[in-house]
């Protein structure tokens, strides 16, 4: 390279600059789930013979996970060792449940199909994971192991869902995956969607061939009859012959194979081919010879996405079909009837091969175990792998997240904070928000209950409060089914809707032009031209050379996204999905082509991001990934789309193959942008000069979309649900830029004072927190010493925080007297002094009563009354210092709660907090006096005995069952009354508190001690 000095004077400030950041640990920062518990796609389920409450599940987008109690509880076991969550294949090895492989890339080729990675696996039961190799063969529709030997290992390689790969084919290891050998391939274009062994000679086995790509606009399942088929060995792979016999000799499509662990001369085939010819084969020599057994169309419903056959381990006759629905026949096919599962659009089935009345099946909702041979099946309300095509937030306190679920049947919301009291944590707050699994659901501004919904293009606006959904479809025709080019509107499957900023009556909506209403879609005014590229090629009827298939998803040349800017109204800015971007600048009425001139055409637009800081420039990130381009696109602009800089360089921080599906600005702080890949998070500080990764907790899924509120980061992915990152704030400072020797302390943002409802205990997912006010530190090294403390806006110690309990010891005394000092000193080792940036959490508690028990004391103290608060950090000999503010909760205030009537029961709960802690402490002193009087000799005082007994009875209750409940017990029992929420004190705690200190006087007035 010949730099100019100049310019490497400039490259060398840039990367000294740079280097800080880029090697800066956001570990402190973590992700949280909230869900929704409702499981989304599985593609692959297996078990274990010998262990029979074991079972695993390959999601589409949400890993690998692993039940060991019949399904009631799953636990993700590749999180941390898988580079993709995308799950084609799991086997278990017969002789040994410890070793597991897992095929990546599930073989359902939809259009939001996530790629494989190869092959992993496992020696100890799934604990731990390495890849074994096969990165690039894409989808991996099957893996078998030889039951003889587990380092016997075979894979049928689907292939890249988007372009042709010479990695397609039939692969075989004999050294556990250290080596890999290709015993069968076609051509680049033919993969292999599925293999199987026969039952007692591991030396013959089958493979099904399978021609299968997809396009945007369409979808190829299947080819000529050299390009499909069956093929079989009878020698370990070394060579094949292809069978004939009976099978479809001309167009073939994929292909699924079962061979009877019964009889295993007995082989069945699911095959997808011309009408006539579709259907179950079966054979009874091994494929020599094949019947056609069956047409039924349920057995290729949706060939390219399901095509599964399995058969009872015991029993050869009894036959199981996954598609849509799942069916079963006894009778070797020639008869089916339909079987009951929890959720449709099957895909897999395992029986144990010891009792196949024990079986796990996998569908778009989730996997399902059942004991009794399909009568009833176990919830899927267990596993956390939804798939979600947006994220929207509304407005009211907490805010809620709405998005399309994959397959649910309707649009979703769930609550960011626990909202209400309820008794089933997991799935109580996932409601229906109208419209269907696509989405968008977005909830109108100021009025959360009314949702603006999609379906496939259907505009709904939904009403929460009465549960009903009115439709006001644009054009009002029913577009499933046609050719694109036939219709008047083409709306895409996830057809966006956007809510203007300026003026929430407002809504457009997106077909091949831009919509708009004001009256909640009562009328539709069309206010654009065609805003596509609308090539005549792209506009045809999707599914080829044998199933149609037109459901929307292969709409091509339709707007994918829709943004007004926040700060002019009537700027508005439109993606489509064939990579055409547009603008008008006065509210539709004159529209411009500024699709950056270097953007390889024909991408989906899948987010636009208009600037929340300067009107002339937005963002924009674009999805090749169906074209069989993976790299990222990022874009920026700064003059209303003229030209574009490209903000994902081949060497900027975001690897080469990592889609980039949405891009976001933060709304405070300029020049922070977030991007979401089809892997993961990327964060930058300048303005997407350098990228760095922003994942920490957060498992490897697509993210589908990006909101920034209130000070969260909100996510969607696609596959493991609803993500937040609380109180970002820290990144908004300029000072995480530069982080070097010096320790640093960040501003804490404004908290709201929620009080946490009660809810069942126990419950770890989702995960919601309680009321916190996070303070995020920087330490240049680890710091012993550490000091947190917390100050009122009267300068008032509230609490401090040690991060060395040595330091309790040596120079902070506890105050324990009948005041009870206001200062709350303990070690907490929550207060972390590790290198790097901490987090600290306050949940917004001053000191609690006195308590005997050291775990339970000064714990349960009252909550801080709103105002103004200062956190200071004291690490050596610098101290540092950050206001915050603490706000009421808008519902308490809606609710007729003042400021005055905190501040009234806050002076009531300090009051019962000394009477309280000064009745323990005198309850604890007369139970040592008492406990040393009687070790003492007949010289005793039995009159002082008795009068400090009776003391105590009168203190404390009796020990057994239902005890009559004595002063300290009363005194507790209206400390819970003044701390449980919010209130007026009421006049009867009023007057029992100033007789209860009227007691408790009494009796410490009789005891000198």
């Amino acid at each position: 390279m010949n730099f100019s000095l100049n310019s490497q004077l400039l490259f060398l400030s840039f990367f000294i600059s740079t280097i800080p950041l880029l090697s800066q640990d956001f570990g402190a920062l973590q992700y949280r789930t909230v869900g929704p518990a409702r499981g989304g796609r599985v593609t692959t389920v297996t078990g274990v013979a010998m262990q029979p409450g074991t079972f695993y599940l390959g999601a589409s987008g949400g890993g690998v996970w692993k039940s060991e109690d019949y399904g009631t509880t799953w636990n993700n076991v590749s999180d941390g060792f898988f580079d993709t969550p995308s799950i084609g294949a799991i086997q278990v090895a017969e002789n040994d449940p410890n070793i597991v492989y897992v095929g990546t890339g599930s073989d359902g080729l939809r259009s939001n199909v996530i790629s494989g990675k190869g092959v992993y696996k496992s020696i100890d039961a799934g604990k731990t994971w390495e890849h074994i190799g096969l990165k690039n063969v894409g989808q991996i529709g099957a893996v078998e192991i030889d039951p003889t030997n587990s380092n016997v290992v075979w894979v049928a390689a689907i292939g890249n869902t988007f372009k042709s790969n010479p990695e397609r084919g039939v692969f075989k290891t004999t050294d556990g995956g250290k080596n890999w050998e290709k015993v069968l391939s076609i051509s680049d274009k033919v993969g292999f969607s599925d293999i199987e062994l026969l039952p007692g000679n591991p030396n013959v086995i089958y493979a099904a061939a399978w021609k299968a790509e997809r396009k945007p606009w369409t979808i190829i399942s299947g080819g000529s009859a050299d390009e499909g088929g069956i093929y079989k060995s009878i020698n370990g792979g070394k060579d094949w012959i292809k069978l004939k016999n009976g099978l479809p000799k001309g167009t073939i499509g994929k292909i699924d194979l079962a061979v009877s662990a019964a009889n295993s001369s007995m082989l069945y085939a699911i095959i997808e081919a011309p009408k006539g010819e579709q259907g179950l084969y079966k054979s009874i020599d091994q494929g020599k010879s094949f019947a056609h057994v069956s047409k039924d169309k349920r057995l290729v419903n949706r060939p390219f996405y399901y095509t599964n056959v399995e058969l009872d381990p015991t029993n050869p006759d009894v036959i199981y079909s996954n598609a849509n629905p799942l069916i079963k026949s006894e009778d070797g096919g020639k008869t089916w009837k339909e079987m009951k599962v929890p959720h449709g659009d099957n895909h897999d089935i395992w029986l144990n091969p010891n009792n196949p009345q024990l079986l796990i099946q996998a569908n778009d909702g989730g996997a399902n175990v059942s004991f009794n041979g399909g009568k009833s099946w176990s919830t899927q309300f267990n596993q956390p792998t939804a798939e979600l095509y947006q994220v929207e937030v509304d407005d009211q306190y907490p805010y809620w997240l709405y998005a399309g679920q994959q397959d649910n049947y309707t649009t979703i919301a769930i609550p960011s904070f626990p909202p209400s009291a309820v008794q089933s944590v997991g799935s109580a707050w996932v409601i229906n928000t109208g419209g269907c699994e696509t989405g968008p659901a977005v909830p109108k501004p100021g009025n959360h209950n009314i949702v603006y919904a999609n379906c496939k293009g259907r505009f709904g606006v939904f009403n929460k409060l009465t549960g009903v959904e009115k439709s006001h479809y644009v054009g009002a025709s029913n577009i499933y089914g046609h050719n694109p080019k036939d219709l008047k509107y083409r709306f895409q499957r996830v057809a966006p809707i956007h809510v203007s900023p300026h003026n929430p009556d407002v809504v457009y909506h997106g077909s091949q032009f831009l919509h708009k209403t004001d009256s909640d879609g009562y009328s539709w005014e069309t206010i654009s031209p065609d805003l596509t590229a609308f090539e005549q090629d792209k506009q045809v009827i999707s599914g080829s050379p044998i199933t149609r298939d037109i459901t929307g998803e292969e709409y091509y040349s339709t707007l994918y996204s829709i943004r007004e800017s926040t700060l002019q109204e009537g700027l508005i800015w439109t993606g489509s999905n064939d990579g055409v971007v547009f603008i008008t600048k006065d509210g539709g009425k004159t529209w411009k082509n500024v699709t950056p001139k270097k953007l390889p055409k024909g991408g989906r637009v899948e987010s636009i991001a208009p600037s929340h800081h300067d009107v002339a420039t937005a963002y924009i990130a674009v999805d090749r990934h169906l074209l069989g381009d993976s790299r990222p696109y990022l874009y920026k602009t700064t003059d209303y789309g003229a030209n574009w800089t490209l903000l994902s360089t081949a060497s900027n921080g975001i690897p080469s193959d990592y889609t980039t599906r949405v891009l976001r600005e933060d709304p405070i702080q300029q020049g922070l942008l977030y991007a979401g890949t089809e892997y993961g998070m990327f964060v930058s500080f300048n303005d997407g000069t350098t990228w760095q990764s922003f994942q920490q907790n957060l498992p490897v899924t697509p993210i589908t979309d990006i909101k920034i509120f209130r000070g969260d980061l909100v996510l969607s992915t696609m596959g493991r649900g609803f993500w937040i990152l609380d109180n970002i704030t820290t990144l908004r400072d300029k000072a995480i830029q530069n982080l070097a020797s010096s320790p640093h302390l960040f501003k804490p943002d404004t908290t709201i004072r929620y009080r946490y409802p009660k809810i069942r205990a126990g419950n770890s997912f989702p995960k919601y927190p309680r009321t916190t006010v996070y303070m995020d530190y920087y330490l240049p090294e680890a710091t012993k010493g550490l000091k947190l403390e917390i100050f009122n806006d009267k300068n008032e110690p509230l609490i401090t925080m040690l991060s060395d309990s040595t330091q309790l010891k040596s120079s902070v005394k506890e105050v324990e007297d009948m005041n009870l000092s206001t200062t709350f000193r303990y070690v907490n080792q929550k207060l972390k002094a590790k290198k790097g940036l901490n987090r600290f959490e306050w949940g917004l508690h001053k000191k609690g009563p006195w308590h005997k028990d050291q775990k339970k004391r000064y714990k349960n103290g009252p909550m801080v009354l709103p105002g103004n608060y200062t956190v200071k950090l004291t690490v050596g000999d610098k101290t540092m210092e950050q206001d915050f503010v603490v706000l009421v909760d808008p519902r308490v205030k809606a609710d007729g709660i003042t400021k005055e009537i905190l501040q009234k029961q806050h002076e009531m709960q300090e009051k019962v907090i000394a009477l309280l802690t000064e009745a323990r402490l005198l309850q604890d002193r007369l139970e040592k006096e008492v406990k040393k009087l009687e070790t003492k000799d007949q010289k005793t005082d039995r009159n002082q005995l008795e009068s400090l007994k009776k003391a105590l009875q009168q203190l404390k209750n009796e020990k057994g069952a239902y005890p009559q409940q004595m002063l300290v017990s009363q005194i507790s029992y209206i400390y819970n009354m003044v701390n449980g929420a919010d209130q007026i004190i009421g006049k009867d705690v009023v007057e029992r508190y100033q007789e209860l200190m009227t007691d408790f006087t009494a009796i410490k007035n009789r005891v000198q001690l």
